[in-house]
């Protein structure tokens, strides 16, 4: 509960002035009296009446007291975090190519990084997130959005083969800018995930990075693949499939200019283990540049004060002139 105006709360200050001032006058009123005897006075009967004869007082500040407490408004009030404006708004490009296949990773480099990837989104509800696949090119998954249930499905759905093969990182990281350059979030994020280097698109990957830098837009860039060798699979000409050992070549260099022109940073994962670190450090990072804006639903609730108040004073002036009717001062 919240109070919407507390400085009313001075003046509870004059409860035991009043107070104060009331057993004052009580003793002024009080007087001696010396008689000799007792006798022919009326003997003081048991009743509890004369006794409560400070109720009035004790009612009247019962009700200045409730009726400060409604004056200084109290309210009560429901919070909640909203990101959609004020928060961060957050693609993921992913590399969707062939090499995403091979299984340095477990079960494979594309299948880890999309269950890392929705571990990720899971952990941040009040963001919009949305989703870039690229290979030979680059289109939208899923636009930027609150429903992660819906993104969570589309990424699921994405696999190998979606559109034509290669490796086109400048076109992923533009149509990621492309759905961010709009957007009126105090933070721009995109993570860009592959395993290899720029060889297909119209786009070369440091001009999209100036494009992201224009639109202030943050590029965290992952490179994905173990050092050495990776098992990869292929058809076998007899059936089903076998394994041959491929180069990992990732553009490093590339992918730290990018980071590094955007104000993000590059990444180089070996493992699941490190994949899923390196999402983990994101989110640390990005969580420490917002403070998120807190909205407040507030619910007035003076009344039952504004009521108690009413009735103590009723009960006071019902009491002073039926049952106490001449006992109360």
């Amino acid at each position: 509960m919240e109070f919407a105006n507390p400085g009313f709360f001075w003046l509870l200050i004059s409860i035991p002035l009043i107070v104060g001032w009331y057993i004052w006058k009580e003793k002024e009123l009080q007087g001696n009296l010396t008689v000799a005897t007792l006798q022919g006075f009326p003997v003081p009967s048991n009743s509890f009446l004369p006794r409560l004869r400070h109720s009035g007082i004790v009612l009247r500040s019962l009700s200045l007291v409730a009726l400060i407490i409604a004056l200084a408004r109290p309210q009560s009030s429901l919070s909640w975090q909203n990101t959609t404006t004020e928060g961060i708004d957050i693609i993921i490009a992913s590399d969707i190519s062939g090499s995403m296949l091979a299984e340095d990773f477990k079960p494979n480099r594309l299948q880890a990084g999309k269950n890392i990837a929705i571990d990720f989104i899971k952990a941040r509800p009040d963001d919009r997130i949305g989703l870039v696949v690229f290979s030979g090119e680059s289109f939208t998954q899923c636009p930027l959005t609150i429903d992660h249930d819906v993104l969570i499905n589309m990424f699921n759905g994405i696999q190998n083969g979606m559109i034509e093969d290669g490796t086109a990182i400048g076109m992923g990281l533009a149509t990621a800018v492309n759905r961010l350059k709009d957007s009126e979030a105090k933070s721009k994020v995109v993570i860009l995930l592959t395993d290899g280097s720029n060889n297909a698109g119209s786009i070369p990957p440091l001009t999209a990075a100036e494009i992201a830098k224009h639109f202030n837009v943050r590029v965290y860039t992952v490179g994905v693949g173990t050092n050495g060798y990776a098992p990869y699979p292929v058809p076998s000409p007899y059936g089903g499939i076998t394994y041959q050992r491929m180069p990992v070549q990732i553009d490093e260099a590339t992918l730290g200019k990018i980071a590094s022109t955007t104000g993000g940073k590059y990444f180089r994962a070996t493992n699941n283990e490190k994949l899923k670190a390196i999402y983990e450090q994101i989110d640390k990072m990005e969580k420490a540049r917002i403070d998120v804006t807190q909205y407040r639903k507030k619910t007035e609730v003076f009344w039952p004060f504004a009521l108690a108040a009413l009735f103590f004073l009723l009960l006071e002036f019902v009491l002073r002139n039926t049952v106490f009717k001449g006992a109360l001062t």
